[in-house]
């Protein structure tokens, strides 16, 4: 997830293919550190944002328009005065840093021609756009940086640009093997660390794939390298740097099942877990940072939306875990209660024998033919002691009977709520949370809307994918889905699969009416189950699949609760590898 040195030359090649001889055609600023050219090309239009956010500096090529302010910024103004119609003569990157020259050529208010640079630095929270004359005076940035701030470089209007040397690291495609050895031989880290601070625009993921390939224990002390080790490193170094230096990129993004966690310039064999990772390319870098951190902002945006939800689940959650805690625990004190009805019966039968006084007797169990003790009250007669051991007895039973009913409502309701939390886990739009959120207000966790408030759209649908035979898979995402799936959409043949004893979805396999079906289905169906389950962190999980027609419906129990009976089961690796059906 690093916008590093690799990816900014990947870029760099990129925008030397599209933009290089183009004419910038307007300009605007639509955040306080963030610049949207328009670029008017032959081939097209296109537009090119330029972020300089400290969480999140940005450099890519889009068809995506943002609306600007209604007063320009100053800076913005400054590039529209010099640059409104400036033409991008070249576009470069100096070694392997994380910057973007743009050679910008002009005429100014004679009409003379002259040249602008314009110098975008992604580099996290110290990200800048800087506008240069051609010999390197600043004219502005879009940040300004006094001595105050930072002791390496001031970046202000009149002071002269160059790059900071703030690590003495070496360039990654010059470098020799002697230079290589001496950076990493007595770096006191390991051999991953020490190609990332050693060396200009290696990231950590990039480090790491660099000793997958190489074959190299990434946490490995570098100081610990064989002389073999080290020279086969070196070698697959430079092989990388090579590609990187004739710009042979693939662009791709790897994602763990929907959510996207990585994206590179080059290949990543290091997620070499095919049922877990897959790498989706692409055809250039800037669909990459696009889709990504669109990808990534959704999912924030989504987890946010669903934070409210998420609490309101939580708390009630809570809240019944220590009911039923509660409950359990007075459930087991009344497995005494037949003790006192046993000393009552034993009572009535030898209280004859008592005179009167007395703290205990001992009498013949007939029950287990023992010897038996019971506790008496001296204050009380044989017949009132057993009347006092039969009022415990059908206290006990009493509550015995309203806790049987009790804990098995407090159950239901844990595994309701537990249900909703794992469709909270897997929804991916805000749709989803629409039908989530209507689940809460029809059983009270949530206040219920106004009379005449208008009820929302429910546009949300199940997962559908199709197996690697052809056969269509569905996947609930919530339990009215998972209700319309089993109930509804699912024919009495059709498959059904759900992990065992925990919350998750309910998978429905169509069949089609085939009967000879192949292995290969059931497993990639319970796949499914378990990576749409509470249980996908796991290695394994157990799954039950049964033929639809043998599912029925409890009256009166939440949406998505069924009961079955004689089912198979499996056990799955949680996977989604699947493609997912159109339409």
């Amino acid at each position: 997830m690093a916008f590093d040195g690799i990816t900014v030359a990947n870029l760099v090649k990129e925008l030397k293919e599209t933009v290089e001889g183009a004419r910038i055609s307007k300009i605007a600023q639509p955040e306080k550190d963030e610049l949207l050219f328009t670029i008017k090309h032959p081939r097209g239009n296109m537009r090119l944002l330029l972020s300089a956010s400290a969480s999140l500096p940005l450099v890519y090529l889009t068809q995506t328009n943002k609306p600007g302010p209604l007063t320009a910024p100053n800076f913005c103004m400054l590039l529209r005065k010099h640059i409104g119609s400036a033409r991008i003569v070249s576009v470069s990157q100096p070694g392997l840093e994380r910057i973007i020259e743009f050679s910008l050529e002009h005429l100014d208010e004679l009409g003379d021609l002259c040249r602008k640079r314009l110098i975008v630095e992604i580099m996290g929270k110290h990200s800048n756009i800087i506008f240069c004359k051609e010999d390197g005076t600043i004219i502005d940035s879009i940040k300004h940086v006094s001595a105050q701030v930072s002791s390496v470089r001031e970046v202000l209007p009149g002071r002269s640009y160059f790059i900071p040397q703030t690590m003495a690291k070496e360039d990654p495609l010059t470098v020799e093997e002697s230079v290589f050895r001496e950076a990493l031989i007595p770096a006191p880290m390991k051999v991953q660390k020490a190609l990332y601070n050693h060396f200009t625009g290696i990231s950590p993921i990039m480090a790491e794939e660099i000793c997958h390939l190489a074959s190299v224990d990434a946490d490995l002390p570098a100081a610990d390298l064989s002389e073999a080790a080290l020279t086969h490193l070196y070698r697959t170094f430079t092989l990388m740097m090579e590609d990187v230096a004739e710009g042979n990129f693939s662009p791709n993004i790897v994602y763990e099942g929907d959510t996207p966690v990585e994206f590179s310039a080059l290949p990543l064999t290091c997620y070499s877990d095919a049922g877990r990772f897959k790498a989706v390319p692409f055809s250039s870098i800037s669909q990459v940072l696009e889709h990504y951190y669109k990808s990534r902002s959704d999912i924030t945006r989504i987890r946010q939306k669903s934070s409210d939800l998420r609490r309101v689940v939580q708390t009630a959650l809570e809240r019944n875990y220590k009911k039923y805690d509660l409950q359990l625990k007075q459930l087991k004190d009344t497995e005494k209660r037949e003790k006192y009805r046993i000393y009552g019966e034993l009572l009535n039968t030898y209280g004859y024998e008592l005179s009167g006084g007395e703290k205990e007797f001992r009498c013949l169990n007939y029950y287990t033919n023992e010897e038996i003790t019971i506790p008496l009250d001296p204050q009380l007669s044989a017949k009132d002691n057993a009347k006092k051991h039969f009022d415990k007895y059908n206290k006990l039973k009493r509550t015995y009977e309203a806790l049987v009913d009790l804990t098995k409502e407090t159950k239901r309701e844990i595994d309701h709520l537990e249900s909703i939390s794992a469709a909270l886990d897997i929804a991916i739009s805000e749709n989803d949370l629409v039908q989530i959120k209507e689940e809460l207000m029809e059983y009270g966790y949530v206040k219920k809307r106004r009379a005449g408030d208008k009820k929302p759209k429910i546009t949300s649908k199940p997962f559908h994918y199709i197996s690697s035979d052809g056969f269509h898979l569905y996947v609930g995402k919530n339990n009215y889905q998972n209700e319309e799936l089993t109930f509804k959409v699912a024919g009495g043949g059709d498959w059904w699969f759900h992990a065992k004893g925990i919350p998750g979805s309910h998978v429905i396999a169509k069949t089609g009416g085939r009967e000879d079906l192949p292995d290969r289905l059931f497993e990639e169906a319970g796949a499914l189950a378990a990576f749409y389950s509470k249980g996908r962190e796991n290695e394994k999980v157990e799954i039950d699949y049964i033929q639809r027609k043998h599912i029925k419906k409890v009256a009166g129990s939440a949406p998505g609760f069924v009961i079955y009976h004689t089912n198979y089961s499996l056990v799955a690796e949680p996977r989604c590898d699947l493609p997912e059906a159109e339409g």
